[in-house]
């Protein structure tokens, strides 16, 4: 126990704890001596100059930026829970009355795990009120906590929770259960995130009634049997129960708090982060990565260096080892072997998004410790790519388990797929909605000092009351885009009235993936010099209202290798526009890139005009709307899909106007008259081409379909003022023809005569595209075909590929 560094703070706690076994005088007496010993040994300083969150209360996210979007639908989710069917099993439990219907999935009444989600919602719930200050909200968490209060209430012993004690009867019997005090740690965590973001004070004294129940269990099953047994049991996943126990014992500076944080410091999984044994593969990484933020909290509360290095060695670790391009980890929940991550890529189970929730936690510790800029991109590069790719873009309520990041995948064809609002309530449901609760929580950072300083180290549209400078800050970020490769963001300030102003200073921070050749920041019409990448531009003034500072900061493409050191995977890489992850559209496993001397030889952006030229092409028959569609690189007629699929891609073309210094279209109607090609929104260099009269019409290279992918664009030979047909330029009279029919393919068919059914079958609504291109869009060349890229965020069902087969 000395190893481990066991420290409690009063002899009586200590002596509690005495195995019966050892019963004899000498017995006692060794016990009191390990006692001294361990205390003598464990004495430091608690740690000083940590950077301090600030409230989050002060915050607010602008809402139309991605992060205030994404903040919205989630708010949105959580106002559409019902609290008497989340509660359900805890009034079951208590013996008390069960108004509505239970929720099904990891919340029915018969899942050992029911309970979990309560807890998160607790947390969710809390952050989202001390953000928006919605009051519907608020009234929501307060009739959750007053329930869950009555339930405690009823039972009588502190013990509250969804499901009865008899599962840690099993638990502390070794017996199999389904993580009993992972459920008991969201319900802690919640209620102190009730105290604390929400100011409840009933949830305070339910959590400390409830750590006093579990305090005297596990004093229990160390008396009756020896501490060792007790660190058997923590074998099934415990969730974060240090991290909380210690966060109480800030508050309530309770010994017991303390000692229990300490008995469930897992000595089998930190002993070998003590050691810096590089031993991983094969745990389960969401068990132990809370184990570490909870190690980390130790630290920051008796000083102990030991938790210093256990933090620090266990993010190098993952960052180097066990770590997508992403920011996430694990494969199938577990981690795999070290530097053999191109092994996991041919499962779609990768990277549980609980890990990418707990890894920020990590991260968000180092940073506060060392202020290193590596740290907060690392925070950056998690946040953007493995938080907001989770959401099904504003559906309320749908969110993934994994997210997948092999060859031609999608996060609607996972073992689990897209969730539901009220059937899946999956553990990394209930870290979704916490994460999307406060994605204002990371941005600033205070500094203690002489004046005040702040740390700005995340670049989201957003707001801060910064009280102890006393000034409004004030952030906007300009929406980023692959044609003007910088990111832009601007800073104004609005001091606080009646108020003297004093210097203070603004830290920002310069990301390691820009670079300085582009690089400005302006302060008024004052130029300032910035330092390299990596570092902080430090100002420090008496801001006024008339103050503005902007920043430009270069956005490259670049490519990031996977972590595998077998030469035969070197070329194994995922494509990266400043901290964004891109993602090629492609429904196949073709991964096949060919990289040139400079990144523009390859890699081109997507000019803003191209969206004005998306078209789709629909007809009404068989009672239903039809549209015209790539089907393996032929045409076909099909359903209309949804938004966000691979078909709405399919069903979407870009018309291509020939000899034209301008081809923007102010609307469809001005392709009216015009010798146009289709280029197939997923196929990018591709023309859809006619072989002749009645034959397919196909999608081949551009640069092999001269006149025969050239098509004019005519009045609808329906006569319909809203329609249009597609002539071919070869074939005079030929024209698009669709046959009226799902099953036969389109083809090139000649008109003879006046024929009503040809009429119809060759004339077309034409639409805007059911798909748009990101503003962060790239065509990258490969070596069978091109691959449209987008942000891996923006992705729902459709396909695609991270990680290339990148020659050259």
């Amino acid at each position: 126990m000395s190893h481990f560094h066991l420290t409690p703070t009063d002899e009586s706690e200590w002596a509690d704890l005495l195995p019966r076994k050892l019963l004899t005088e000498q017995h006692q007496h060794d016990w009191a001596v390990m006692y001294k010993n361990i205390k003598n040994m464990g004495v430091f300083k608690s740690p000083e100059g940590f950077l301090k969150e600030v409230p989050l209360q002060d915050v607010r996210l602008h809402e139309d930026s991605i992060h205030g979007i994404a903040q919205q639908t989630n708010l949105e989710y959580l106002l559409m829970l019902d609290v008497d069917s989340l509660i359900w099993s805890f009034r079951k439990t208590a013996g008390l009355s069960t108004p509505g219907t239970p929720y099904g999935g990891w919340e029915a009444p018969d899942v050992e795990l029911r309970g979990h989600f309560v807890g998160h919602y607790l947390s969710a719930s809390a952050l989202m009120w001390a953000i928006t200050q919605n009051d519907t909200l608020k009234q929501k968490m307060s009739y959750l906590v007053a329930g869950l209060s009555d339930c405690q209430k009823k039972i009588g012993t502190g013990y509250l929770s969804a499901f009865p004690s008899e599962l840690f009867d099993r638990f502390e019997a070794i017996q199999e259960v389904w993580a009993p005090y992972y459920t008991i740690h969201k319900i802690l965590a919640g209620l102190l995130d009730q105290h604390t973001f929400a100011g409840n004070p009933q949830a305070l004294k339910m959590v400390t009634w409830m750590v006093d129940y579990f305090y005297n269990r596990v004093q229990t099953v160390i008396t009756k049997y020896t501490l060792n047994r007790h660190y058997e049991s923590l074998n099934e996943e415990t969730g974060g129960m240090n991290d909380v126990l210690y966060k109480l014992y800030i508050i309530t500076g309770d010994s017991k708090h303390l000692l229990l944080a300490h008995l469930f410091d897992k000595p089998c999984f930190l002993g070998l982060l003590a050691v810096q044994a590089n031993d991983i593969a094969d745990f389960h990484a969401n068990t132990h990565i809370p184990v570490v933020v909870g190690s980390q909290m130790r630290y920051e509360i008796t000083g102990d260096p030991l938790y210093q290095q256990i933090g620090t060695f266990f993010m190098d670790l993952v960052n180097s080892s066990h770590s997508y391009a992403t920011g996430g980890t694990s494969v199938s929940e577990f981690w795999s072997d070290p530097k053999r991550m191109a092994d996991t890529l041919k499962t779609t189970e990768n990277e549980e998004s609980c890990t990418t929730y707990n890894m920020l936690k990590v991260s968000r510790h180092l940073f506060k410790w060392t202020k290193e800029v590596s740290y907060a991109d690392y925070y950056e590069r998690a946040l953007t790519n493995g938080v907001l790719s989770i959401q099904r873009g504003t559906d309320p309520g749908v969110m993934i388990y994994m997210l997948p990041l092999g060859l031609g995948v999608s996060k609607a064809k996972t073992y689990h797929s897209w969730g539901t609002p009220f059937d899946s309530f999956w553990c990394c449901y209930g870290t979704g909605i916490e994460s999307f609760s406060k994605l204002g929580d990371s941005i600033y950072f205070e500094e203690e000092g002489k004046d005040p300083t702040l740390y700005i180290i995340q670049y989201i549209s957003s707001s801060f009351n910064w009280k102890s400078g006393k000034v409004l800050l004030n952030q906007t970020v300009d929406p980023v885009a692959s044609w003007d490769p910088y990111l832009r963001v601007a800073f104004t300030f609005s001091p606080f009235e009646n108020t003297l102003t004093t210097n203070s200073t603004l830290n920002f921070r310069l990301p390691t993936w820009t670079h300085l050749d582009g690089a400005k920041g302006i302060l008024n019409a004052e130029t300032l010099s910035l330092p390299s990448p990596g570092n902080y531009l430090s100002i420090t003034r008496q801001w006024s209202g008339s103050d503005k500072l902007t920043l430009q900061l270069p956005l490259t493409v670049r490519t990031e290798a996977i972590k595998d050191d077998r030469p035969e995977y070197a070329s194994v890489q995922a494509i990266l526009y400043g901290p964004y992850l891109l993602a090629g559209h492609t429904t196949g496993v073709d991964w096949d890139l060919k990289a040139g001397a400079n990144n523009s030889d390859w890699i081109t952006p997507i000019p803003a005009s191209y969206n004005s030229q998306l078209v789709s092409f629909s007809q009404d028959f068989e009672n239903s709307t039809f549209i015209l569609a790539n089907s393996n690189q032929s045409l076909a007629m099909q359903k209309l899909p949804l938004s966000g699929t691979d078909l709405a891609l399919q069903a979407t073309f870009r018309l291509v106007v020939l000899n034209e210094s301008s081809s923007k279209f102010s609307t469809l109607a001005d392709a009216n008259g015009k010798s146009v090609m289709l280029e197939p929104f997923d196929f990018p260099g591709m023309n859809v081409v006619n072989q002749g009269a009645d034959k397919p019409l196909l999608i081949i290279d551009s640069s092999h379909g001269g006149t025969s992918s050239v098509f004019l664009v005519v009045p609808g030979l329906d006569g319909r003022n809203e329609t249009i047909s597609l002539e071919s330029q070869s074939y005079n009279g030929c024209y698009v023809y669709s046959g009226m029919s799902s099953i036969a393919g389109v083809k090139l068919s000649c008109k003879s005569g006046s024929d009503a059914s040809f009429n119809q079958a060759t004339s077309f609504v034409a639409q805007k595209g059911l798909s748009q291109y990101n503003p962060i869009s790239f065509v990258a060349k490969g070596a069978n075909r091109n691959f449209l890229l987008e942000p891996l965020f923006s992705f729902r069902d459709e396909h695609y590929t991270v990680y290339f087969n990148i020659q050259g």
